[in-house]
């Protein structure tokens, strides 16, 4: 149980999902303060006796254990990028359609609403379940919850499909784009900026490394029946000593997002090519996963949940499944293009939507 001196918020997981979501993002969590919210998930978890409920860190576990035939790994991360005065939530109507508006409910507590209601309702499932919470997802990979989690337990980690709840407007998101950074740098020597020509500007010598990025052409590449798009791009540049001092170093931060059609090291040797001449220095770098969805199970959910099935740009942690062998899909409700944005808002039609949808593939029955 929670060991804490703070009072742990009271979550009713059978408030209904959008009343769930609006509790669960106005417990602040950003990444590296999600203990109340994990204390929060367990305490409404521990009463439900069809759930094994395991906690590791700030990484939440509830399993059934009916013995069916199937297993299905069902994810979602409880942590936030930073706030920027957008909590506490609020409802707001546009354009006729509602909204929850706030940190998180796009990405991604609108689907860790869905999943705890489920978890807490479904007694009997046709597959066993599998329900994962973890902490620390949007910062440095060494501490992602979920990487811990398998790395610590992997036992838990048996299943034979898997879902993750990140936004997707209700779509389903197959596989993941992979992620890399590179750090391009130039060397000068210094000198007194009034007498310049003693000395070698290193900022102006990474001016054709922008030149390189602003030509480059990324690739759209169809892998298993998605078409998935790459990106090439400069996201940081640090140089300089002082105002009146000619730089001798300039480095610029490079992120490249690659289809999944490649491993990390092909991407990276990739980029080694393009920056061919320049001191190339990977700092960062992440497999993608292949859709997944022409496994047997993954084709009855699509089926069964409807939407299109689309490739999700972004890196997620539906690699580290696809790394076990496990086939795994995004889905969730919230439009990715809100995911941290400061006026981030889900549309409460898709919260009801996945949790009717998910609920009906894993009861066979519809609402």
């Amino acid at each position: 149980m929670p060991e804490s001196f703070t009072t742990v918020p009271v979550l009713d997981l059978a408030a209904g999902t959008v009343e769930l979501t609006r509790a669960i993002c106005d417990i602040e969590s950003v990444s590296g303060n999600e203990a109340l919210l994990a204390d929060a998930i367990e305490l409404a978890l521990v009463p439900f006796s069809h759930l094994d409920v395991i906690r590791d860190g700030n990484t939440v576990v509830a399993r059934t254990a009916l013995g069916r035939d199937t297993r299905v790994i069902i994810a979602g991360h409880i942590d936030t990028v930073p706030l920027n005065d957008n909590l506490p939530t609020r409802f707001e109507t546009i354009d006729g359609r509602d909204y929850l508006w706030g940190r998180g409910t796009v990405d991604m507590k609108g689907g860790v609403a869905v999943q705890l209601a489920l978890a807490a309702e479904l007694t009997a499932p046709l597959v066993d379940v599998t329900w994962m919470w973890y902490d620390n997802e949007e910062v440095s990979s060494d501490i992602n919850g979920l990487r811990l989690l398998a790395e610590r337990r992997p036992d838990l980690f048996t299943g034979d499909f898997a879902i993750l709840g990140e936004p997707t407007r209700g779509d389903i998101e197959g596989g993941c784009n992979g992620t890399l950074r590179v750090e391009v740098s130039t060397t000068g020597r210094r000198a007194h900026s009034a007498r310049s020509w003693v000395g070698e500007n290193a900022i102006h010598k990474a001016a054709p490394i922008l030149e390189i990025l602003a030509a480059y052409e990324p690739r759209s590449t169809e892998v298993d029946g998605l078409v998935y798009r790459e990106g090439l791009n400069a996201v940081r540049i640090t140089g300089g000593v002082a105002g009146n001092v000619i730089p001798d170093a300039c480095t610029v931060e490079v992120n490249y997002r690659f289809a999944p059609d490649r491993t990390a090291a092909q991407a990276a040797d990739d980029i080694r090519h393009v920056f061919a001449g320049f001191d190339v220095l990977l700092t960062d770098a992440a497999d993608g996963a292949r859709p997944g969805l022409d496994a047997p199970i993954a084709q009855e959910f699509l089926s069964a949940v409807g939407g299109r099935a689309l490739p999700k740009y972004g890196w997620t942690d539906v690699a580290r499944f696809s790394a076990l062998g496990i086939p795994a899909v995004n889905y969730g409700p919230g439009d990715p293009l809100k995911a941290h944005a400061d006026d981030e808002r889900v549309a409460l039609d898709e919260i009801t939507g996945c949790e009717s949808a998910l609920r009906t593939w894993l009861t066979g029955a519809s609402d």
